[in-house]
């Protein structure tokens, strides 16, 4: 996975478009990332409002942006509740998550014998290596999209991880 070509003030924007125009789903390509938003006129609780942000697929069927076409207004108005933004790096307040992009084995060291690529308590620079997954038999690098603090490490070595599933958390340093 490469670096995010997007910022959270381009998904909240994206969101709020949505809300505005009271539209059921809206998805835009950025680079190698692609946005998907729900709105609340989709009418599934576990998605109203939610924004996804996925590597594309490896075989991508399109190259243009599309959008649905707006839905009906409601008649009541309801009031506006936040929306839930999801990324490949999860952002919540300054720690963010970096998570196995597809799903592997997770290995926190490049050998057995190695010391870990990282350990809670480092300081980590965008691109720093923070990881293996081991997907049929092909090893993935998993660098960081951020730069900070190791506050946590959740993934465990040598174990099944999916795809999303939170591999490190990294408190981000002020630029």
């Amino acid at each position: 996975m490469g670096k995010l070509d997007i910022d959270v003030n381009e998904v909240k924007k994206l969101v709020e478009l949505v809300a505005k125009h009271h539209l059921e789903e809206l998805s835009v390509d950025y680079g190698d990332m692609s946005v998907t938003v729900k709105g609340k006129a989709s009418r599934s609780p576990a998605t109203s409002g939610d924004a996804a942000v996925e590597p594309k697929a490896e075989h991508p069927t399109s190259d243009r942006p599309s959008s649905a076409p707006p839905a009906p207004a409601p008649i009541e108005q309801e009031a506006e509740e936040p929306a839930r933004i999801e990324l490949a790096a999860t952002i919540e307040g300054r720690i963010v998550d970096i998570v196995a992009p597809l799903v592997g084995v997770f290995y926190r060291a490049p050998a057995p014998d190695a010391p870990p690529f990282v350990e809670v308590g480092d300081m980590i620079e965008v691109g720093t290596e923070v990881g293996l997954i081991e997907a049929m038999k092909v090893f993935s690098p998993i660098p960081s999209e951020v730069a900070g603090e190791v506050v946590e490490i959740p993934g465990q070595d040598g174990k099944l991880v999916r795809e999303g599933e939170a591999l490190v958390r990294v408190r981000v340093t002020e630029e």
